[in-house]
């Protein structure tokens, strides 16, 4: 059983140093275009073995995609941060160049390959790697849910003095400020949030959450690493190991939620097959007309993709 992120920076070396802590796969291919990054990183995590007691062998390759082939699930993480001066279309143009090359040599050696994207703008990475994939949706989709429910329960249990592993929630939406976290959807050990935090708090935390990226790099001047590589492992775990987890991920929707044609954060099935459910929440008025407007600014995004499309076509 063989993984490969693409990617050996920050979040791409978390990635597979999870997926190899946690034995997810015999093997995990780590692939970076830089001269001997992958190689590096993948050394050091390797001699990590006989600490941390696991078998699962790290690879690293300088952009031979030969060596990611046959693999069960590949993450991509290639792209640029964006940079002073650089506009959102700019690192669109940039980064959706990357993910098209990337998907298509990973699709080359591996055409069964499952492919979560966590490249960002997220949602238009996720739409233009299934674009150039060429595979069905169910098998193409982004990690930013788990992401931002994760740091949505743990600024609750923080706030609760509870353990974050009795906090189960559920987020939906683009991946920035206008996704939806939702508080009816939130327990603690099975208690409705609501009963245990009083609405200003937790619309706090909320507000919180919707700003958790910018948090992080406004501390560290750059993005998270630690919280998004697990996230992503997380994904593949459950693809591998066929655990039918239910997750918020970046979907490519068919008329669920009356949308369609866009990829959006909801609730899905995760499994050996990839996305095997698209969970469909009964959300209430206000629910819905904050997941309306998630999508029309993620829509815009695409938009913009599709634009660029045409005119290089």
């Amino acid at each position: 059983m063989k993984v490969t992120v693409v990617g050996a920076g920050n979040v791409g070396a978390t990635c597979a140093n999870v997926l190899a802590t946690r034995e997810v796969a015999n093997e995990v291919v780590l692939l970076d275009i830089k001269e001997g990054y992958a190689e590096g990183k993948a050394l050091d995590i390797w001699e990590t073995a006989p600490i941390n007691l696991y078998d699962t062998r790290t690879v690293g390759s300088t952009n031979d995609y030969a060596k990611t082939a046959g693999s069960e699930v590949v993450v991509i993480t290639s792209g640029l941060p964006r940079k002073p001066g650089m506009s959102r279309d700019d690192l669109i143009a940039t980064n959706a160049g990357i993910v098209k090359t990337v998907t298509e040599n990973v699709i080359k050696h591996s055409p069964d390959a499952k492919i979560i994207v966590v490249s960002n703008p997220l949602d238009v990475m996720t739409y233009c790697a299934y674009l150039n994939a060429n595979m069905d949706s169910s098998k193409v989709f982004g990690m930013a849910g788990i992401l931002d429910t994760a740091r949505y329960r743990a600024f609750l249990a923080e706030a609760l003095d509870v353990s974050p592993k009795d906090i189960q929630a559920v987020l939906m939406g683009g991946h920035g400020d206008t996704m939806v976290p939702l508080p009816r959807y939130t327990t603690v050990g099975g208690i409705p949030v609501t009963e245990m935090i009083d609405e200003e708090k937790l619309n706090a935390i909320v507000e919180r959450t919707k700003k958790g990226g910018g948090e992080i790099v406004n501390l560290l001047g750059t993005s998270a690493w630690y919280a998004p590589g697990a996230a992503a492992a997380q994904m593949v775990e459950a693809i591998v190991r066929d655990q039918k987890r239910i997750f918020p991920v970046c979907a490519w929707l068919t008329g669920e939620y009356g949308l369609e044609n866009i990829y959006l954060g909801v609730p899905v099935k995760l499994g050996k097959n990839g996305i095997e459910e698209i969970v469909e929440l009964q959300l209430n008025d206000a629910e819905k007309a904050l997941l309306d407007t998630s999508a029309k600014a993620v829509r815009e995004v695409m938009d913009v993709l599709d634009n660029m499309n045409s005119v290089n076509a």
